[in-house]
């Protein structure tokens, strides 16, 4: 396994947040975890990105224990809802810094933004700033910031929460292309039912701190507290005759 989480345990004051989380994930695939507001999700995240400390158990990346290192060593790159890109840079300056930062030739950096503006379908917004794009613009440049520097790891909290709903739909598709362009290594938590479905080549559900991870969708689907059911049976009523509803 490329991640190994071993019995992560984190409590705040009297409440258990995380209960022995234990999973691991292959290269290059995607883990969609599901789980409702409070359940432990975004904790989670932060302690693999290094920015919240366990209380017990171990991370190994790649077969490197990487409980002590800081975020900067860990080389897992953290997106959360909010774009939260440079205000004073432009697209193609935002794609680049990190590469800039690694003082890479300008004529790689420029080589490699390139290619990413294009993988991001934003071929003439080079020279933009942030405030002139569109939510679902200004979330593209955020994933090819993100994905430029080759992380070994994508944690992705909610990143199309506050997009509509066919923008939403867009940014699915361009993420699963960009995740098998880039090969990419990712968790994609999310509280939607289908988003959960669509996005995971693997699939999780979170529920008070507590991670299941199905053998297949199918598993998923069939378990009555992932919610599935209730979601078929509700189209069911509203749709009669519909035989998929997701």
């Amino acid at each position: 396994m490329f991640l190994e989480v071993k019995n992560v345990v984190k409590s705040f004051q009297q409440e258990q947040v995380v209960k022995d989380l234990s999973f691991g994930l292959e290269a290059h695939k995607t883990l969609s975890i599901l789980g409702k507001s409070g359940c432990g999700k975004t904790t989670m995240l932060k302690i693999l990105g290094g920015l919240v400390k366990p209380d017990s158990g171990h991370i190994l990346l790649n077969g490197n224990l990487i409980d002590e290192q800081s975020p900067s060593d860990r080389h897992i790159v953290y997106l959360y809802q909010e774009d939260l890109l440079f205000p004073h840079l432009t697209i193609f300056e935002n794609i680049a810094f990190g590469l800039r930062l690694k003082k890479m030739p300008r004529e790689e950096v420029n080589a490699k933004v390139e290619n990413m503006v294009h993988s991001l379908e934003l071929e003439g917004q080079e020279t933009k700033m942030p405030h002139q794009l569109s939510g679902g613009q200004r979330q593209r440049v955020s994933f090819g910031r993100a994905i430029i520097t080759n992380p070994s790891l994508l944690l992705l909290d909610e990143p199309f929460g506050s997009l509509d709903t066919g923008t939403r739909q867009r940014m699915q598709e361009l993420f699963k292309k960009l995740a098998a362009e880039f090969r990419i290594t990712s968790l994609f938590v999310t509280h939607d039912l289908k988003e959960a479905i669509l996005m995971g080549d693997e699939i999780a559900y979170m529920r008070s701190g507590q991670l299941t991870v199905y053998p297949d969708k199918e598993g998923f689907i069939r378990d009555p507290a992932t919610g599935v059911q209730d979601e078929i049976a509700f189209w069911g009523e509203l749709l009669p005759g519909s035989s998929n509803p997701l």
